[in-house]
């Protein structure tokens, strides 16, 4: 049976706990989150010293691993043996050590909960792995679309029992981007700070998150998308006078799938609210916001400010072979889009 983080998740808080786990890939959120889940719930308070290990990759192999997997809990029925960094573990690549690790996996002692945290991708098809397959469970872990964030956020919210409207969703996904670590924590800081009943609104997250109100991605799109010069250029200006909290290249990601949106938005045969939302995959709260850009931005139109996103961040590489401030470089963006 296939895995996922949510489904693992779920059954450890029914205490449904299998002998041995392997959370492997380029996510860590799911990954701290099960082991998290996994420490809070396999071994008591009162016995986590003598019950539970924490074992770093760097510091040991698969054979001292294995020697902790296989002793007896004192007097309990479960231990837990919780290996961080297990990507860095000691003979993770050698023969022989992988084939005790198979070994074990294919009879893992009962009374210990086994828990690899591999921050890397692993590849599934090698026997060690098939053999965690069969009698526990492999995880895979993958960095998140960021077309799946704001769905990724709602759920959160409702998980945490908050509601949070469309706009505080877009602000949050824009500002913070795929890192779902920083997102969750960030939610959380903002839900602290709400009273009994509240909702997450735009305020609260221009408040306790530390965007500003005026001068952050999500104004900068929308100024650009009803062609509003003047602030265009003067978020422009604040971001390139900032430009460690505002990297150019998060910026140009956000406005390319803004405007690769509206491209789909001018050959959508179905121009309803409805039918538009669920071509772009947005809440149909912000198809307003696209049908206005595309009045505002005929086809041709579109289509070259795409070429020039590509141009800017070619030449934000250096690809041409000379080096050019970000700040001027999005100013002379901004020009090419709204002239």
């Amino acid at each position: 049976m296939a895995h996922t983080p949510d489904s693992i998740l779920k059954d450890i808080k029914q205490k449904k706990y299998l002998p041995i786990y392997f959370l492997h890939g380029d996510e860590p959120y799911y990954i701290d989150s099960i082991a998290e889940e996994l420490e809070k719930r396999i071994v008591p308070e009162s016995e986590k010293g003598f019950n539970q290990f924490v074992l770093y990759g760097k510091d040991t192999d698969v054979t001292g691993v294995l020697s902790y997997a296989r002793r007896f809990p004192f007097m309990s029925e479960k231990q837990l043996v919780l290996v961080k960094d297990a990507n860095k573990l000691g003979g993770i690549e050698q023969k022989d050590q992988l084939a005790r690790l198979e070994d074990y996996a294919k009879n893992p002692a009962p009374s210990t909960v086994l828990v690899f945290c591999f921050h890397a991708n692993a590849d599934e098809r090698r026997a060690y792995i098939k053999a965690i397959h069969a009698n526990g469970a492999v995880v895979p872990s993958k960095k998140m679309y960021d077309n799946k964030l704001p769905d990724w956020v709602t759920s959160f919210c409702q998980h945490e029992g908050v509601k949070i409207s469309p706009k505080a969703v877009l602000m949050l996904v824009d500002n913070i981007g795929n890192d779902l670590k920083r997102l969750s924590n960030e939610i959380r800081k903002v839900m602290v700070n709400l009273k009994a009943g509240e909702g997450i609104d735009a305020a609260a997250v221009e408040r306790f998150v530390g965007i500003s109100k005026e001068y952050n991605v999500f104004e900068f799109q929308k100024a650009l998308m009803v062609r509003d010069v003047l602030k265009a250029n003067q978020i422009a200006s604040y971001f390139s006078a900032n430009s460690k909290d505002n990297p150019l290249a998060p910026i140009l990601i956000i406005l390319y799938n803004f405007y690769s949106k509206l491209l789909l938005v001018h050959k959508s045969a179905d121009k309803s609210e409805k039918g538009l939302a669920a071509e772009l995959g947005v809440n149909p709260y912000f198809v307003k916001d696209y049908v206005t850009a595309c009045r505002n931005y005929p086809l041709p139109k579109v289509a070259n400010i795409i070429h020039y996103l590509r141009e800017c961040d070619g030449r934000m590489k250096g690809l041409d072979g000379v080096t050019i401030p970000e700040g001027e470089l999005l100013r002379e963006l901004v020009f090419k889009i709204v002239h």
